[in-house]
């Protein structure tokens, strides 16, 4: 059973850097042909994807988001990470990661957290 676990900082001030990481567990993040994403959602919205690392390394952003955007990963510990920088109070939403197999639906989720972004 694969399990994903988000941590990180719960609030973070404008213009500073949001950072959180995926700690994944039952499954490698290096197995072909997984995909690795952060999605989030902000109150009263839907979902957006926001970007994906996949099993070879390979970083895929939004284009709405690239700009400030990062994506990175440390296989040593099983777990990636999303940085968000220049961080308004339009960024504060509930953070998921997930699995996707290649770029189909994900199957696994992490039951997400909410960072919360003050002005």
């Amino acid at each position: 059973q694969v399990q994903l676990q988000e941590s990180g900082p719960g609030l973070v001030k404008s213009s500073q850097t949001l950072s959180l990481s995926c700690t994944v567990s039952g499954g490698s993040i290096t197995t072909s042909y997984y995909l690795w994403s952060w999605i989030r959602q902000p109150p009263g919205k839907g979902l957006e994807w926001m970007g994906a690392i996949a099993y070879d390394g390979s970083t895929y952003c939004s284009p709405s988001l690239r700009s400030h955007t990062s994506i990175s990963r440390d296989t040593s510990k099983n777990l990636f990470s999303l940085q968000l920088s220049s961080v308004t109070p339009e960024d504060t939403a509930v953070y998921y990661c997930a699995r996707g197999i290649g770029w189909g639906g994900m199957d696994y989720w992490g039951k997400g957290t909410l960072v919360t972004v003050s002005s």
